[in-house]
């Protein structure tokens, strides 16, 4: 055979069998998928939290020969990051770990950055919400907290304009909304639910809710209050908690953040706990999305470590399920049982938001609180 002809056969044995090869993974089994992710090596993964640390370190263990290396960003950073490194044709990343749905269906999916994969072993265990456009691996919140050392009777409000009244003036805390797409979508949720919102000021004060000029609905008024009534914004959820939770205080403020970072009291000396009877509502409980980056490096070490996130076959999830087992985090895995310590998902009052919804008005309100600020 020429060389003309081994270079002809090479290039159609290519064509022929990458675009297969391709289309093959999202079908495989884990242990289909492990001597191909022994091959590449190593599979990188950009990670809204922290605790892809510990995932990293289980899943080297389980699977020895393939490196896992977990880049810790904020999704406001990822998708940031991401945009940044398509435009110079980069591709870093190889498993997208993010929250923030409003803007990662309309700027990161639609735009063809990242792909839905949804590991066959669970795919029969997971509501269709939660498997499309993009894999749902749990439920994650913002919502209202308070020190329960201080408070050990309950949290010390029982509305959210509680929040806007003198008492509170100055010791409302929360990361800025305009630096966390997470935090931002919160308030577009008070703005969204302006209905209840105006029936809560009513049910608070006894008077029917007036606007002020420039505030189109009660979720808006409400922000504007708050804002009024000087809420200290941070740039980290960590240093919320530190405000909120840190033991030993005689007044602590109150604030907005993650129900499942409770799972750092005993270690921060923290006394956080979260708000479950607040009229209209604690805050939001939002997807977090798992997906695969659309010029991935490392195909099969990707959709294993996707695999590998979402829990093995235990009621509790095993090792790669194990630092969201937590009080605050809901598998969506309908084989994973709730954490025994968490208030249960049909009774956890926080809003469910709904990305579209979020996506229409995010902007409008983003340019709304950048007036306030």
């Amino acid at each position: 055979m020429t060389l003309k002809h081994v270079l002809a056969t090479t290039a159609l044995v290519g064509l022929l069998t990458t675009p297969a090869l391709s289309q093959d993974l999202d079908a495989m089994t884990a242990e289909e998928l492990l001597p191909l992710a022994q091959e590449e090596g190593t599979v990188t993964i950009y990670s809204f939290t922290s605790r892809i640390a510990a995932v990293e370190a289980a899943f080297e263990a389980a699977y020895p020969g393939i490196d896992m290396v977990g880049y810790d960003a904020s999704s406001t950073e990822q998708i940031a990051r991401l945009q940044a490194e398509a435009a110079a044709g980069i591709a870093s990343a190889d498993v997208v770990y993010i929250s923030d749905a409003p803007v990662v269906l309309t700027e990161l999916l639609d735009q063809g950055l990242i792909e839905g994969y949804v590991p066959p072993r669970v795919a029969e265990l997971l509501p269709e919400e939660f498997k499309s456009p993009l894999l749902s691996q749990r439920l994650s919140t913002k919502v209202l907290m308070y020190n329960e050392e201080a408070h050990p009777d309950g949290a010390p409000v029982d509305n959210l304009w509680d929040l806007t009244t003198q008492e509170w003036t100055g010791r409302v805390i929360m990361v800025d909304p305009l630096q966390r797409g997470d935090y931002l979508d919160l308030m577009v949720e008070i703005v969204l639910r302006s209905n209840e919102m105006a029936a809560a000021y009513e049910a608070e004060f006894g008077v029917p809710i007036e606007l002020d000029a420039g505030n189109e609905n009660a979720g808006m008024q409400f922000i504007a209050d708050l804002f009024a009534n000087d809420v200290v914004l941070v740039s980290s959820t960590d240093d919320v908690n530190a405000a909120i939770g840190s033991i030993g205080q005689p007044n602590p403020p109150i604030g907005f953040t993650s129900y499942s970072d409770r799972r750092d009291n005993e270690d921060e000396g923290w006394a956080l706990q979260v708000a479950n009877e607040v009229e209209p509502s604690n805050g939001i409980i939002f997807p977090a999305l798992l997906a695969l980056s659309a010029n991935t490096e490392h195909p099969a070490a990707a959709r294993l470590a996707i695999d590998f996130l979402l829990g093995d076959d235990s009621e509790t999830g095993g090792e790669g399920f194990a630092p969201f087992y937590v009080p605050g985090d809901y598998a969506t895995r309908t084989d994973i049982v709730s954490h025994p310590d968490a208030v249960p998902l049909e009774d956890f009052i926080a809003w469910r938001i709904d990305p579209t919804a979020t996506a229409e008005i995010r902007q409008e309100i983003a340019d709304f609180i950048l007036v306030l600020q």
